[in-house]
């Protein structure tokens, strides 16, 4: 079975689905419209049945107590009650007669069938009422009415009345059994079972058929939404009918097309922006190189100048260098943003390889590094430089010193701290540290970083398939940044080296050419310059 009949068929089972929802909708209408009906039909049935065949022994009872009992003498044997009752059943619809009479003030009883009716089986409470006289009336002319009542005697339903015969006749009563009627009822009861039964599972039938009419259009409708949200904008329903389940394809075809055609304006707008950026970007190098090579004969003269003219040079060399760095940055960027940045991995220790990144910018004096040698990672050498530069280049310039590193592993990952001792991060800026750009202080809009030091960190990071980390310490003992790699990256490099990954891209925080941090501070994304190198306090 393909995997996508296993989620149409999980999809089907879900609680939620609307499938699920419809035939569980279909399957309780038809079930209260099947009980409704066969509840109904069956009390109907019911009554119909007994009645007919109470009233019509009723009626039966009544003529032969007229007929037969009344002409019993005053005071008759237990024969001639006998002979009588057995007659009144003989010619009745089936049922039993018993007659109580007095013959010198003493009961005489005659039934149709001793074993099976005798005054036992009568109740009670019927006996009063049939030996009750009833008190004469303009509305009641006869002292003695016939009762009946329904009983069951031995798990079997009986139909028992009375009556007596006026002016001191005996007392007769009429049993009947209902166990046909009640066998004839139960059959009714499970033809209608099985009716309703039937009716729930044509419903469920009904159900499904409605369910698939209805939803197969939803369900390509979502499939179709679910292929746009992974990337395949082409994507268009196939529309047929003029029902709603039409227009909205209609509407999502529309949709469809009008976001490809933005996402394609789009593309290319980023696109063009991305070439500019890489092509302003390697145009300004070569007359860069140039100022940035006359600016440092212009540094290396500027004792002997005018002293009018020495602070002009120096802002000159400032300025040159740092719109070096962000030539250098923008085409990282453009590299990341294009995917084009590449891994050059090697086996380094990563002790020596923080050490290194401090001692090439002379910050020896103002960081404390703890990191055990021996600990070997596989990563690319470049980019852990520039990581670490921007991170502890930031430490420097805006928290307080010392400056701690710390270096550590869990369990497949190489973990790096950098911490420093100010006031923090304020809350407000944690979730922008990272963001392009970024000035924490609207009155420092030209500060000295780029601004786009720990984008680059970060990125560093993301290529090695790991992350970088800023958060606050208690009772506002500075700030950390936590670097966390795979030791790992072996797996990453799966694509080519690009031309440019290996000579363009950042050597380190501010480049090895005059070994200052270029980058990265989380209060403007930029530490700016420390113009010895050294402690940025």
């Amino acid at each position: 079975m393909s995997d996508s009949a296993k989620r149409s068929i999980l999809a089907g089972l879900r609680w939620t689905s609307l499938r699920l929802r419809l035939l569980i909708v279909f399957a309780l209408v038809a079930l209260t419209a099947a009980v409704s009906a066969s509840g109904i039909a069956y009390w109907l049935n019911r009554e119909a049945v007994l009645t007919r065949t109470q009233d019509t022994a009723l009626g039966d009872f009544r003529r032969q107590m007229q007929n037969r009992a009344a002409s019993l003498p005053l005071q008759p044997t237990a024969d001639d009650l006998q002979d009588a009752a057995e007659q009144m059943a003989s010619s009745g619809p089936g049922y039993h007669v018993l007659l109580i009479g007095a013959r010198d003030g003493k009961p005489v009883a005659g039934s149709s069938d001793l074993d099976s009716f005798t005054k036992a089986d009568v109740p009670a409470s019927l006996q009063r009422q049939v030996n009750k006289k009833q008190p004469l009336t303009s509305a009641n002319t006869v002292e003695y009415h016939l009762f009946w009542q329904r009983t069951t005697l031995g798990g079997t339903p009986y139909l028992v009345a009375g009556t007596k015969i006026i002016g001191g006749g005996p007392a007769g009563y009429m049993l009947k059994s209902l166990d046909q009627e009640r066998q004839d009822l139960s059959s009714l009861a499970w033809s209608l079972g099985i009716a309703t039964a039937l009716a729930l599972v044509g419903s469920a039938l009904l159900a499904q058929a409605a369910a698939t009419t209805v939803l197969r259009p939803v369900q390509r409708l979502g499939d179709a939404a679910r292929k746009l949200g992974e990337g395949k904008l082409d994507t268009r329903l196939v529309v047929s009918g003029t029902d709603e389940l039409a227009d909205l394809s209609r509407t999502f075809n529309k949709a469809a097309i009008s976001l490809e055609k933005q996402v394609a304006d789009m593309s290319a707008r980023e696109q063009s922006s991305r070439r500019f950026v890489a092509d302003m970007s390697h145009e300004l190098r070569t007359p860069l190189t140039a100022i940035t090579a006359v600016a440092e004969v212009l540094e290396d003269e500027a004792d002997s100048l005018d002293p009018m003219i020495a602070p002009a040079v120096h802002l000159v060399v400032s300025e040159t260098r740092r719109l070096n760095d962000l030539v250098e940055n923008l085409m990282e960027v453009t590299r990341f943003d294009a995917g084009t940045a590449r891994l050059v991995l090697d086996t380094v220790d990563v002790a020596d390889q923080v050490t290194a990144c401090i001692d090439a910018r002379a910050w020896l004096d103002a960081v404390d590094l703890d990191a055990e040698r021996g600990i070997m990672v596989r990563l690319d050498p470049r980019r852990l430089d520039v990581i670490l530069a921007n991170l502890i280049g930031n430490a420097l310039k805006h928290g307080g010193s010392p400056v701690r590193v710390s270096v550590r592993t869990d369990e497949d990952d190489l973990v790096i701290e950098v911490r420093d001792h100010g006031p923090g991060i304020p809350e407000e800026v944690l979730p922008h540290v990272f963001d392009r750009f970024y000035k924490a202080s609207a009155s420092r809009p030209r500060s000295d970083g780029s601004g786009l030091g720990l984008s680059i960190a970060v990125e560093n990071a993301h290529i090695h398939g790991g992350d970088i980390t800023a958060s606050n310490l208690p009772d506002g003992q500075g700030a950390v940044f936590t670097l966390r790699l795979p030791r790992d990256a072996e797996g990453l490099t799966d694509a080519p080296e690009d031309d440019d990954a290996g000579d363009d891209g950042p050597r380190d925080a501010d480049g090895p050419r005059d070994d200052r941090p270029r980058d990265g501070h989380p209060r403007d994304n930029g530490p700016g310059r420390n113009e010895k190198g050294g402690d940025a306090k």
